[in-house]
């Protein structure tokens, strides 16, 4: 699992780091030992900079308020989550139970803590130079991608319209479900035509299908 979380974020990190940027306060407190906040500290800084440095550098018509909007925008917590959303860096996180029955894996919050917390645990491993490949990877180009910006919040209206752009039918769901009715689960798969995109899970229909999205949206990114 990490092996697979390490090649999507392009850069090195230790084994015992990348565990730790992954351990949310929630799953810490039930279980013991240490959580991400730390890392994600260092993380936010090191976002902070490389982002200011990128936009001084390449948008040199704007003025400080603009660049400040700017970066503002891509460091805030809907861009993180996107990027974070993009490579299903919930999928990796340790959770508290009570996270885990609260969709805790697809929230805005803690997957753009989690992003950052990576970025931390990526600059303590390797350097600057070694964050910035992250950084440079995955949330550079939401400068130019407003588009993307919609995608956390909205990922099934994201996807018809990516799916128009692409010429490809609109996406349909086929939902099935488990557990007894207090607990159940759902679990959708999202189709063009007859091709399966992806597939997600959730305590609600409504959940499932919008995890099922982002699935979707990540196979069709990495076409």
């Amino acid at each position: 699992m990490s092996d697979e979380l390490l090649e999507r974020l392009g850069a090195k990190i230790k084994p015992e780091l990348l565990e730790l940027a992954l351990t949310h306060s929630s799953f810490a407190y039930e279980n013991g030992g240490d959580d991400n906040e730390r890392l994600e500290f260092v993380g936010d800084s090191i976002l902070g900079y490389l982002v200011a440095t990128e936009i001084f550098n390449s948008h040199s018509d704007l003025s400080e308020g603009e660049m400040t909007k700017l970066k503002n925008g891509v460091v805030s917590a809907k861009a993180l989550a996107v990027a974070a959303s993009r490579i299903d860096l919930g999928a990796f996180l340790k959770l508290g139970k009570g996270e885990q029955q609260t969709d805790g894996r697809n929230k805005e919050n803690i997957l753009a803590d989690a992003f950052e917390a990576v970025l931390g645990a990526a600059f303590v491993s390797g350097g600057l130079k070694n964050a910035s490949l992250i950084v440079e990877k995955h949330i550079l180009p939401l400068l130019e991608d407003s588009d993307g910006l919609r995608e956390f919040a909205d990922p099934k209206t994201s996807l018809v319209v990516k799916l128009k752009k692409l010429n490809r039918p609109e996406p349909h769901y086929e939902m099935s479900d488990a557990g007894p009715e207090h607990e159940r689960t759902y679990t959708a798969q999202c189709f063009s035509g007859s091709t399966l995109l992806g597939s997600g899970d959730g305590t609600t229909k409504r959940k499932a299908e919008t995890a099922a999205a982002r699935s979707a949206l990540r196979s069709l990114t990495n076409l």
